[in-house]
């Protein structure tokens, strides 16, 4: 697909200096480097200065705010030469918090430090990944990812014992056992499964009412995305899947999945669907899916900018997908 690294989070080419994460000398001159920046996340949220566009915040490596960071910064790689850190917030606490919007599907809530000015706040990725440059966009994406991991592996999971950042932040280390670990992706495959004229939509329980997108599931050990995209696809609507194709990927920090987009030709069409899977499903015609992207269809939502279902169905309305 040309268009393939024109999604959202993918294209910026980011050089990751990955040839620095073992040599702790070369890491620490980084951080001295007048030159390297700090970009800040606070609970899994990127501290952007809020505007159209938005801006991915670079603060100096000596910004008095870094004091409530926790653990090691992770080196996210290099921009003009300079190296870019990202750091971990979380031990600041803002006022006034109203915990029961933190964690929503698309979190409102926006957090401003003290220390910092007007127009720079913290905010949930989902919400503002379209509103950044391809660059911004990855930098935020690889530093959610990396940061989640850590929070949720800080204890060898071969021996139990607490583990150690080594690596510049790209790798766990047990100092009881010696066992290594490195940040988890988890692939997935989202499937434009067509038949016709017509694309193949789905809803989970719990979304938000006309919230649909295309079918989407984990590939398991010892599958090939073909053998999981018609899996899934059969588990969830009983569509049995025939020719399977790659189109796109992208990393969905949300928490750790590489989604991988796929088209499907279906060989069969009638819906049956497994409701512990999913709520719904339906086949859109081009006709209607151009109805939906216009914001004019009486039963369905525009799928969510930024994401690959709605990069996938865009080019596929617009024939664009080889």
């Amino acid at each position: 697909m040309k268009h393939a690294e024109d999604v959202t989070f993918g294209g910026s080419a980011l050089d990751r200096a990955g040839e620095l994460r073992s040599d702790p000398e070369a890491v620490a001159a980084c951080k001295a480097d007048p030159e390297a920046r700090a970009i800040l996340l606070w609970r899994g949220k990127p501290l952007i200065l809020k505007q159209r566009p938005a801006s991915l915040v670079r603060l100096h490596m000596d910004h008095p705010i870094l004091r409530d960071a926790e653990e090691e910064p992770i080196l996210l790689g290099r921009e003009e030469g300079a190296a870019r850190f990202a750091f971990d917030l979380g031990g600041w606490t803002p006022e006034n918090i109203d915990h029961s919007q933190l964690g929503a599907f698309l979190d409102p809530s926006e957090q401003q430090h003290p220390e910092l000015p007007d127009g720079m706040v913290f905010a949930e990725l989902r919400r503002v990944m379209t509103w950044l440059s391809a660059r911004d966009a990855e930098l935020a994406a690889t530093a959610k990812a990396i940061q989640g991991w850590h929070l949720s592996h800080g204890f060898c999971a071969r021996c139990g014992a607490p583990s150690d950042i080594t690596q510049a932040g790209w790798q766990r280390v047990c100092p009881a056992c010696n066992a290594g670990h490195f940040p988890r992706t988890d692939p997935v495959v989202i499937m434009l499964i067509t038949h016709g004229n017509s694309v193949l939509m789905g809803r989970s329980p719990g979304w938000p009412e006309g919230m649909y997108s295309l079918l989407a599931g984990f590939v398991e050990p010892g599958e090939t995305l073909e053998a999981a995209v018609r899996r899934e696809v059969f588990e969830e609507s009983g569509i049995e899947v025939g020719e399977v194709s790659y189109l796109s990927s992208q990393p969905w920090p949300f928490p750790a999945s590489l989604m991988f987009g796929c088209q499907g030709k279906a060989l069969s069409h009638k819906i049956t669907i497994d409701p512990v899977e999913i709520e719904d499903a339906m086949w859109v015609s081009r006709e209607e899916m151009m109805e939906v992207f216009a914001g004019n269809h009486p039963d369905i939502l525009p799928a969510r900018k930024g994401a690959i279902a709605h990069f996938l169905l865009e080019n596929w309305l617009a024939d664009r997908l080889d």
